[in-house]
């Protein structure tokens, strides 16, 4: 039913950008940051799942981190959007999950974060889930995923490397026709730029032009949205992009962390198309800037970032988020599905050979 797992986009060559990776090159690079998986593969038409991102280990509820919202297009259900926007703060971890499970992710969340120790008194939980649509591959009205199936994702949820490709909320996705899922990256900057960490966690299942290090992948394997009068590809479909990163930061500037994303998006010939949800939500894990219960109940002092040096972590937010989506594509395997349907897996090895024959004749390989 499943490939066994396949290699990185590094592999073969694919490190789109100028700076380092961390030394995961994932999301999970920035300290203290958790990401779950919980994959459903039942049957014949079951390919679904849940991912659940945790800024840190501690009561985030309690321990609020500063984080902001970018929505390029707004075709999507990304549950507690407007208090992101309001407060400028997470106050639960983020789960990801396909469209008609998000009141379920809910409900999970909730149960999640009114059991956590120091947490009885609260009335109020602004659950945030975001999602894509699987029913491509995955009976999608089945709406198998159970609160009790989803709280998996965030009891599973540990450091360290990050499972990629067909995997948790990614397990039936499609990106650009081949078959999408799990991508990560991280980008460090030097120390003499404070060495930061900037991770980015994708869920891939959108449409468009394929563009890998700038060359013209879904054209070259005749795979694209807009190919032979609009029966060659489609373009909707939808995105969530979870941005981490140590670096002390305001809310409004996580904000505009989180837009720089779309750039690294738009990199991979992503169509941000009609019916796409391409949502950004971007968090600091600093201790300088997170939002304890002694800092909400009276004025407080934080230590941030200024504007001044916030192009370094923009221009990480682009390359981690282009190298997310590549490793989301290089990493997920050929999957059949809901009503038989099959998607394949890009075909890795075809491109990896266009790139040693385009490199074969650069001047500057």
């Amino acid at each position: 039913m499943t490939e066994p797992p396949r290699p990185r986009a590094r592999a073969f060559g694919i490190a789109p950008g100028v700076l380092a990776p961390g030394p995961l090159n994932a999301i999970t690079d920035v300290a203290g940051v958790l990401v779950g998986h919980v994959t459903l593969i039942e049957g014949d038409d079951i390919r679904t799942g849940a991912t659940a991102i945790l800024p840190h280990g501690g009561n985030v509820f309690q321990d609020r981190v500063p984080a902001g919202l970018e929505v390029a297009n707004g075709f999507g259900k990304l549950m507690g959007a407007t208090q992101i926007v309001e407060l400028g703060e997470l106050e639960t971890p983020i789960v990801l999950t396909n469209t008609l499970a998000v009141p379920r992710a809910a409900d999970a969340l909730i149960d999640w974060v009114v059991a956590q120790p120091g947490n009885e008194s609260l009335r109020s939980i602004n659950a945030v889930v975001g999602e894509t649509n699987d029913g491509h591959l995955n009976n999608i009205r089945a709406r198998v995923l159970t609160p009790e199936i989803i709280a998996g994702a965030l009891s599973n949820a540990y450091g360290g490397p990050v499972p990629e490709g067909t995997i948790g909320a990614g397990t039936g996705t499609v990106a650009f026709g081949w078959k999408g899922g799990f991508g990560t990256s991280s980008r460090r900057l030097p120390a003499s730029l404070y060495g930061w960490t900037v991770g980015v966690l994708v869920q891939a299942n959108f449409g468009g032009v394929l563009q890998i290090m700038g060359g013209p992948v879904g054209q070259m394997l005749g795979r694209h949205y807009l190919k032979d009068e609009l029966d060659g590809g489609d373009a909707d479909g939808s995105i969530m992009i979870i941005v981490a990163t140590d670096a002390p930061l305001s809310d409004r500037n996580l904000a505009r962390l989180a837009r720089r994303t779309m750039a690294g998006l738009a990199r991979t010939g992503a169509a941000m198309s009609d019916g796409s949800g391409d949502y950004a939500i971007a968090f600091s894990t600093a201790e300088a800037v997170r939002r304890t219960p002694h800092r909400r109940s009276q004025p407080a002092n934080y230590e941030e970032v200024p504007n001044s040096q916030m192009s370094p972590l923009f221009e990480a937010a682009i390359e981690a988020t282009e190298e997310a989506i590549y490793n989301a594509l290089f990493t997920a395997t050929t999957l059949t599905g809901h009503r038989g349907r099959t998607v394949e897996a890009l075909p890795v090895n075809e491109i990896a050979g266009f790139f040693r024959e385009s490199w074969r004749h650069s001047p500057e390989p």
